[in-house]
């Protein structure tokens, strides 16, 4: 991920700027630590907020900006992603896709803040949180910059959100 402007200078983020760490950071932790290929399908067509049979991992930003990066995925990719990154053989919600989807969250948190902290912004993530569930809804409560990036991998959908803040 690169930076062509000043982010400490910034007090808001394109839509296409966050989507473009999004995009960059989830093909950097699929390729790497999942040994599998995201296709971004950016814009999003419509927003999602409800997740049926799926599974979200979030992490949150707190200093400069504030906010929060997630993953949304089905259960079924969620298990094969666990499998992937874990090698084992995961079949069931439990512990490990618990800690692997975390994992993933955090890990995609720490990409955007490598290029926030690049501006020499004081910029800390929380611990992972996992949610999982026949049927949720998950609502941003916020007027911050946000953007939410449709993926495609092994004919599964995901979503990955960015929503980032820039407190005063």
């Amino acid at each position: 991920m690169s930076m062509s402007w000043d982010i400490t200078e910034s007090t808001s983020l394109t839509e296409e700027q966050l989507a473009s760490y999004v995009i960059s950071a989830t093909q950097d932790v699929f390729s790497t630590m999942v040994m599998m290929d995201v296709v971004d399908e950016f814009p999003m067509k419509e927003p999602v907020s409800r997740f049926k049979c799926s599974i979200t991992g979030m992490v949150g930003f707190a200093g400069t900006y504030s906010g929060v990066i997630s993953i949304h995925c089905p259960v079924e990719l969620a298990l094969k992603i666990t499998s992937n990154m874990l090698g084992i053989e995961c079949d069931e919600v439990n512990e490990d896709l618990n800690d692997a989807i975390g994992e993933i969250a955090n890990m995609l948190g720490g990409s955007v803040k490598q290029v926030l902290s690049k501006g020499g912004l004081d910029v800390k993530l929380s611990i992972p949180t996992v949610i999982s569930g026949e049927d949720y809804t998950v609502n941003s409560l916020s007027d911050s910059d946000c953007v939410v990036i449709p993926f495609v991998v092994e004919d599964h959908k995901l979503l990955v959100g960015l929503t980032l803040k820039k407190e005063d």
